[in-house]
Order: structure tokens, then sequence, then C-alpha cells
């Protein structure tokens, strides 16, 4: 079963997750599962400040990335490349040639899928940060989407579509498909930290660690691995019980 901390706030779950990530480097994990969205933003300014104060280096690590849109052109601000170059890299001592992830312009998306899922299965991911969407998607794999499946291309449902359109100038302007690892892909890190802040959170984040395990919500697969830690807020862990929480 996962083990749950609920916190007071966005900042105390930035801070927690940093911790995770130092502690699995400082045991000599190098290599990194990175996550987008609004909910890893905090975790990646608080490793910012750690390294710019001296108490860690991300030298010598790779960073790979859960996920890519398909079809944003390598200089939009939006593709999550570009993303983690802003809030990670640049904040950091993580070398950019380190920081791998699927094309989502390749010609041949399936062929790309199956090169990146290939090149994640090597690395062998020490600790993988995630977030929750709120219909329950890890990565982008979207409700129905089988427990079992490994890195693809998926089709974002209308919900998630709106919920990233405060990325983009427009609603219209967010892609339709995604490349993505697949929960079988996700799993196979040594340790995964889930991240959950803010209401919109609350029912999805239930359902993922007290539901059945179900592809109706494709966070639930992680009460299939052994290393969970899920760091909410209390916003977030509102609907859960309350003897679930640390």
């Amino acid at each position: 079963m996962p083990v749950l901390r609920v916190l007071p706030d966005a900042g105390a779950v930035a801070r927690a997750a940093a911790d995770l990530v130092v502690a699995a480097v400082r045991a000599g994990s190098t290599s990194l599962g990175v996550a987008t969205g609004s909910s890893p933003q905090g975790t990646y300014a608080e490793l910012a400040r750690r390294v710019a104060t001296g108490r860690l280096s991300l030298a010598g690590c790779r960073a790979y990335l859960l996920d890519e849109y398909v079809g944003l052109p390598p200089e939009h601000p939006q593709t999550y490349r570009r993303v983690i170059r802003r809030e990670l890299v640049d904040r950091t001592d993580l070398d950019p040639e380190d920081v791998h992830g699927p094309d989502g312009g390749a010609a041949d998306l399936a062929q790309e899928a199956a090169r990146y899922e290939e090149e994640v299965s090597a690395a062998s991911i020490g600790v993988q940060l995630l977030g929750i969407g709120s219909n329950g998607h890890i990565g982008f794999n979207e409700p129905g989407s089988p427990l079992d499946a490994v890195t693809r291309v998926v089709e974002l449902t209308e919900r998630t579509r709106s919920d990233n359109a405060r990325f983009f100038a427009s609603g219209d302007e967010v892609p339709r498909h995604v490349l993505t690892q697949g929960p079988a892909t996700i799993l196979r890190a040594e340790r995964l930290v889930l991240l959950a802040i803010g209401e919109r959170k609350a029912d999805a984040l239930a359902a993922a660690l007290t539901g059945p395990v179900t592809p109706d919500c494709p966070a639930s697969v992680l009460q299939r691995h052994p290393d969970v830690h899920v760091l909410a807020d209390r916003t977030a862990a509102a609907g859960l019980p309350v003897s679930l929480g640390t």
C-alpha cells in the first residue's frame, strides 16, 4: 500500500518531494523520472534552491520525461522538453544533454514510442515524480488505458485538454495526442513519488488510493508498486479516510 503523507500546503509537499529526490541521489540513483504540469513546479524550485546553496548536485544525473505532446514544434514553450529545461535544467547543474524524452515530432510515432520504451527500461529509473490528473490519469494514461500498457501514442480526453488549456494562449492550441510512458513502464521505477495538490485532485486521489485497481482510474495501479510515496496537501487529501494519512 502506498505511504501517504498529508502536509499543510504546497510548499511542504515540495520540500518533502525534494527530500526524497535528494535521498535517492545520495543513495546512488542517477536516473530520475521527471513530470511536468503544475504539481511538480514547487519541487523543481526547491531542488534548484538546494543546488544553489550547495546542498545538492545533479551533475552526472540523467532525467527522463514521462511524456511529450505530439505535433508541437521543438521551439514551442509548452513542449515538455522546454518546460523541464526552464523549470529544472536551467536552474540547476543538470546537464541539458542528460535530459531524455520522446520526440513528439517523429515521422513514425509508433517506432518512436518503442525506441523510448527501450531507453527508459534500460535507464533503471531510481525515483519517478508523478502528478495525478483530475480524472485519475498518471503520465497521460487516460481512463480506460490498459494497466499493462507501455510507451505509446494516446489521444487526450477533452477534460485533460481543458485542464491543460491554462498553459496555452487558447484551448484550441492544446494538442490532441501525446507520447506517454505506460503504466507498466512507470511501475518499473524503483521508487514512485506522487504529488497531489489542491481540491481539484481530491476525488481522483481518493479513487487511486482507496478504490479498486482499475483502468477507470489509471493512478490506482500505484497500489501494485512496493515503494510509493504519496505527498498530498490537506485539500487534495480531503476525500481520504483520516486513518490513511500521517
